[in-house]
């Protein structure tokens, strides 16, 4: 299975609670431009899983039109910064999905790496960053790490 973890776009920080902070026009710009980046990597798009806060779902909608469409969209509760990572990763493992693209926040977006890919350490995910890794019988490998700043 190849996954792509990436973190939400850049947001605003006025908001009255976290969980409805929107996403700025700089966010979905580097998101789009991220987007169109690894589109190269994504034949088909199995699935899609979101984080319910409006940063991330804003991302998705920002992204969605650059890459292939997705069989299955799903919003997982647990995909919030301070999620349950083990839920996470126990189900990415008993998926058998080819392609699955995340879209989360720090620092669970390090904790899901961390979790798959065995002595890898936590990285830190820059707005609108993307971690490729390649999970095969439950072990993962962290493939390429990339954000909106180190593309040309």
């Amino acid at each position: 299975m190849k996954i792509i973890v990436m973190r939400h776009g850049e947001a605003a920080h006025e908001a009255g609670r976290d969980d409805l902070r929107p996403l700025t026009e700089k966010g979905r710009k580097q998101s789009v431009k991220m987007a169109e980046w690894v589109s190269a990597e994504l034949p088909r798009l199995d699935r899609v899983l979101v984080s319910p806060f409006l940063r991330a779902q804003q991302t998705w909608d920002a992204v969605r039109t650059c890459l292939p469409e997705p069989t299955k969209i799903e919003d997982v509760n647990d995909l919030v910064p301070y999620g349950r990572v083990e839920a996470v990763t126990d189900y990415l493992r008993a998926l058998d999905d080819e392609y699955v693209l995340i879209i989360s926040h720090l620092p669970l977006v390090g904790y899901i790496i961390n979790d798959l890919c065995v002595n890898t350490v936590p990285p830190m995910f820059v707005t609108s960053g993307m971690a490729g890794i390649t999970l095969e019988n439950g072990i993962g490998r962290l493939d390429w790490l990339e954000g909106p700043h180190t593309l040309r």
